[in-house]
């Protein structure tokens, strides 16, 4: 459906009518085994559930197709996406750069699981590009990278990311998590492979865990798919069919969230409560012009640093009512947490440690008049 506009694609790619009672919503195929017509006589290709699921077939085709990918593979997590991806792709010896921002998780699968096994992980400023020019290594395979990352929101230039690791002979897999692909394309951009958590945005309604790989290309493609089958960290086809349901109103989503945290952010910057609002929407973002540039909207992710440090930070994230206290992200619901004691909990004392006084907000679709009130009525709590 690649002639038709995002929020059509969303709505439709993957999505054919039932074709024995002409149901407009494709059937859940909760099944764990096919039936087969003779020895190898597969219906459709289909055989058992870890190989493949028509859900979860349907769910990849909308995946490639918001993407823009040449195929898509969906699992059981984000991690259980990155995971099969990097062993996919990687062998011992081989050197991963990533951000110095990047999600926790994806560091610790890395550097406590991956390295293990002959794999070498460096972080880096990706956007400063003489830093990351010099970080590159003969035998960097992959360079990852978050835009806009998690927590701190910072921004890298994709295509010129692109161009410094395909010189180095190294991949681009981008994270593109917080944007989604209804605000960015990293595919588009030159980048080679996406990755997601579609628990958070895709998903969109904080009621399904799942992962996506999606590839610009077919080189790595099948390598992974014996990664999803050989492992077995593939969706259920219930996760897998609220990920479609969830996908279908992404767009009208992402531009409310988008809408809601921008009010927000300029709303913080005002206030001396916050010496720091971590938000590319925001003129005074060192990344804004380059967000501006390669997304259609600034999404509803946002930081704010507590000018009061720590303890106002961890007073302020357990004292609003609205903005439920929770990890992560994406939901139609407000979220705030306190990533140094939680989402990033597994990276402090390291490079990638987040300011103690941080707070993160996931901007949900409420009224943005009761989410202020909120946020005023936290920072009253914690003044008094």
């Amino acid at each position: 459906m690649s002639d038709h506009a995002f929020a059509t694609r969303a709505i439709h790619a993957g999505q054919d009518p039932d074709p024995l009672t002409g149901a407009i919503i494709p059937p859940i195929y909760q099944a764990s085994t096919h039936v087969q017509d003779g020895i190898g006589g597969f219906r459709s290709g289909y055989e058992y559930n870890r190989a493949g699921n028509p859900t979860r077939n349907s769910l990849e085709t909308q995946l490639a197709a918001l993407e823009g990918g040449h195929g898509a593979l969906s699992f059981a997590s984000g991690l259980a996406a990155e995971d099969a991806l990097l062993r996919g792709i990687l062998r011992p010896g081989d050197h991963v750069l990533m951000g110095n921002d990047v999600y926790g998780g994806t560091h610790r699968l890395l550097t406590k699981v991956h390295a293990a096994w002959g794999i070498e992980t460096s972080t880096v400023e990706l956007g400063d590009v003489d830093a990351a020019r010099a970080a590159l290594r003969p035998e960097t395979k992959i360079v990852w990278l978050e835009t806009p990352s998690n927590p701190l929101l910072k921004v890298v230039d994709i295509a010129k990311t692109v161009e410094l690791a395909h010189a180095a002979g190294a991949l681009v897999v981008v994270d593109n998590t917080f944007a989604s692909p209804a605000l960015q394309n990293p595919l588009a951009l030159g980048a080679d492979i996406v990755v997601h958590s579609t628990t958070k945005y895709l998903g969109g309604h904080s009621d399904v865990l799942g992962g996506a790989v999606i590839f610009g290309d077919d080189r790595f493609i099948d390598q992974v798919r014996f990664q999803q089958f050989a492992v077995g960290a593939v969706s259920a086809p219930m996760d897998g069919w609220l990920t479609t349901r969830g996908i279908k109103t992404l767009a009208v989503r992402m531009r409310q969230h988008s809408v809601n945290a921008q009010a927000i952010a300029e709303w913080a910057a005002a206030r001396p409560e916050f010496e720091t609002v971590y938000y590319p929407g925001l003129a005074s973002h060192p990344g804004h012009e380059v967000a501006a540039a390669q997304m259609s909207g600034f999404g509803g992710m946002l930081s704010l640093g507590l000018a009061s440090g720590a303890d106002a930070a961890k007073a302020f994230a357990e004292s609003t009512e609205l903005f439920q206290l929770a990890e992560s992200l994406g939901g139609v619901e407000s979220l705030i947490g306190y990533p140094p004691d939680m989402t990033h909990a597994s990276v402090r004392g390291t490079e990638l440690a987040v300011p103690e006084n941080v707070v993160r907000l996931s901007v949900g679709i409420e009224d943005v008049a009761d989410l202020l009130a909120d946020l005023e009525q936290g920072l009253d709590r914690i003044a008094h």
